[in-house]
């Protein structure tokens, strides 16, 4: 999370709260509503009951569940057996009575005082649980298959990690998983996990994917048994924070390490949950602006009507241009000229913090009459929730909601933001994972009620704005247009190393803060976890390419990670999604050419797919340094190679781009350019 974009205290990052495989995918994964977990197996039969063995159709074969454990097992159709769940941890006690239902059955485990319903539904098996009194549940233990060889979690963008990996397989204190939990509704970008077993990609390959619309309260805790990464879902079932339900959906995958992402795009297709980026283009134009267009905080000379002019000179067609909350925001000459040349630009905002007006450090942390401290979360103890940066506090938004019709709190800080005539608004920390249960008198709420509030203010602010936010996660993704964050596969030990201002830089100067603009190189361990290709895949890519515009973290431009610059610019071209960076003056006179060139690489590139679905992803080479992805089911191929040596003529540290009609693939080599 950050706090406010301004000149004493400036965005804080996020803390969370806990905390080789060498096959080659041949074939690539064709990721549409009838191959994964999908086909209509509505209509098909119940499936039989057999002792405790209730045996479900799903799509690519039968689920069988163990009425008795919880565990799973699931025959495939060509013959195989694949372990989708070990028994729940810990033991639920003796089974009720199983009675069968249309679509499965239900059954209960006194004991734990849970009601347990099994079904078939689109494909998947759907098992939901239901709890009459606190307490939680260790399920589903996954990845205990012999075959099991990567697991898939969606950290940023997205990790693929071979089981017995030796890196993963250490704790965190050395970059690995091992022994970490993290809270699948605020730590992970999408609420999912997924295994590949034995091949992949169409070749004998099979797979499992998880989802967990009930992601609030579910954590997932790795750990590393017999040097194999295995993984265990925990569900909290609380009265209180409206947890007691809890679902898990599986479905069979053909192994591919994006598997588990595509099936839960067609889940949210099916729930009515998935948003579009040509539906929110036609409902505010504007949003078309984002095609093509890389993404800069613009600081000094390069917020200024002159410095929109140097861009377009260079060359650069599209950007988005953002400014932070402090004393010199961006003026209306400037945001003219930005228009006219084709740029979105908005300010930095949060409806997050609140503080004394007396003493406030940002602009964005007034407000009027006594929403501070009247709207502060308050604990269960009646305590504020201490704001950013250990300033203020962080601000109800169901008391605002209620506020709204009356007071229009919020109404009143936008028009004031966007009176320049701004197009963009980037609202900080509305649409990530970390949510609160607030006791506030009179604007009580739970972290669902959190969720729901915050969606319905930035569904008013889509309307006329081109709305983007902190690292998005699913839930938020037909209500923002792009987000800066959910790009980068985030590893803990960034935040310790953000606070080390000696090294990582501080908030001044004002017009170029160090923090911005000074180069840092991450050490080795933070750099593999984060930025190693062969670790990396494009899950959130893959249930969200089209639905909205995702880029890296904003205090991670791409000047500041020197040593990563060939590897993200490859990615970025790879995954489809824009570089973000911090300009001032200078760095505009010093990486403009560069920036430009990218740009320029990368603009017709994003018009042609930014709107598509990433319809295949696949490793060309064993060592996975070669990767080609799909959009449109062919209206672009794009083929990276991370590596060093040249593989069928494409050289290494070069990617190659075809856009159908096309005779000859674009070439671009990021190392080559000066910068």
């Amino acid at each position: 999370m950050k706090s406010h974009l301004a000149t004493a205290t400036v965005r804080r990052p996020r803390p969370t709260r806990t905390s080789r495989t060498t096959r080659v995918l041949a074939a690539s994964l064709a990721l549409t509503a009838t191959t994964l977990g999908v086909a209509g197996c509505d209509s098909a039969s119940a499936g039989t009951l057999e002792g405790s063995r209730l045996s479900l159709p799903v799509s690519g074969g039968t689920a069988v569940v163990d009425t008795a454990s919880l565990a799973v097992n699931a025959h495939t159709e060509d013959g195989r057996q694949l372990v989708l769940s070990a028994p729940a941890g810990g033991g639920l006690g003796r089974p009720g009575p199983v009675t069968r239902t249309a679509d499965g059955a239900r059954w209960s485990y006194p004991d734990k005082g849970l009601q347990v319903t099994a079904s078939s539904e689109r494909g998947r098996l759907r098992i939901r649980l239901r709890a009459d009194r606190d307490g939680s549940v260790s399920w589903p233990v996954t990845g205990t298959d012999q075959a099991a060889s990567a697991v898939q979690v969606p950290r940023g963008e997205g990790l693929d990690i071979p089981v017995k990996d030796a890196f993963w397989n250490a704790g965190p204190e050395k970059g690995g998983l091992a022994g970490s939990t993290v809270d699948m509704g605020e730590a992970l970008s999408l609420p999912l996990w997924g295994y590949s077993m034995g091949g992949a990609g169409g070749k004998g390959g099979r797979g499992v994917s998880y989802l967990t619309p009930t992601d609030l309260g579910t954590s997932l805790k790795f750990a590393s048994t017999g040097g194999r990464l295995r993984t265990t879902a925990e569900h909290a079932f609380d009265a209180g924070e409206g947890t007691r339900d809890y679902e898990v959906s599986f479905a069979l995958t053909d192994g591919n390490p994006v598997a588990s992402a595509a099936d839960y795009r067609s889940y949210l297709a099916q729930h009515g949950q998935l948003g579009s980026l040509r539906k929110k283009i036609e409902q505010n134009p504007a949003n078309a602006k984002l095609l093509g267009a890389f993404h800069a905080y613009v600081w000094g000379d390069a917020r200024t009507a002159a410095g929109v002019d140097k861009l377009k000179k260079l060359g650069v067609d599209r950007m988005w241009l953002g400014y932070d909350a402090g004393p010199d925001p961006m003026k209306a000459q400037a945001v003219r000229a930005a228009k006219q040349a084709g740029y979105l630009v908005g300010p930095y905002d949060t409806f997050a913090n609140g503080q004394d007006p007396k003493t406030a450090d940002s602009p964005t942390s007034v407000w009027p009459d006594r929403v501070y401290p009247d709207f502060c979360v308050r604990k269960a103890d009646g305590t504020p929730e201490t704001g950013f940066g250990n300033r203020g506090c962080y601000l109800s938004s169901r008391a605002f909601e209620k506020a709204e019709p009356a007071e229009h709190y919020l109404a009143d800080r936008t028009r004031t933001m966007v009176a320049n005539g701004a197009d963009s608004y980037f609202l900080d920390v509305d649409a990530t994972g970390e949510l609160f249960r607030d006791h506030g008198k009179g604007h009580e709420m739970t972290k669902a009620g959190d969720r729901a509030s915050r969606l319905a203010r930035m569904q008013r602010l889509s309307k006329n704005l081109v709305l983007g936010s902190e690292s998005a996660q699913a839930w938020a993704n037909k209500v923002v247009a792009y987000d800066h964050g959910s790009g980068t596969p985030v590893d803990d030990g960034l935040w310790k190393l953000e606070k080390d201002r000696q090294t990582w830089g501080g908030y001044y100067p004002e017009k170029a803060p160090t923090a911005f603009f000074k180069p840092v190189r991450l050490p080795g361990k933070m750099a593999t976890a984060m930025y190693d290709p062969k670790y990396r895949a494009p899950l959130y890519e893959t249930a969200l390419h089209g639905s909205l515009v995702n880029a890296e973290r904003w205090e991670l431009s791409y000047e500041k990670l020197p040593a990563q610059k060939t590897t993200r610019a490859l990615l970025a071209m790879l995954y489809n999604t824009p570089l973000n960076y911090v300009l001032d003056g200078p760095a505009l006179e010093r990486n403009g050419p560069e920036l430009a060139a990218l740009q320029k690489y990368f603009s017709p590139l994003h018009r042609a797919a930014g709107t598509e679905q990433l319809t295949s992803f696949r490793w060309l080479t064993g060592d996975r340094t070669v990767q080609r992805t799909v959009f449109g089911n062919g209206k672009l191929t794009v083929t990276a190679n991370f590596g060093s040596k040249a593989v069928n003529g494409l050289p290494g540290g070069c990617v190659d781009a075809k856009p159908a009609g096309d005779q000859q693939p674009r070439r671009l080599c990021p190392a080559q350019l000066n910068g």
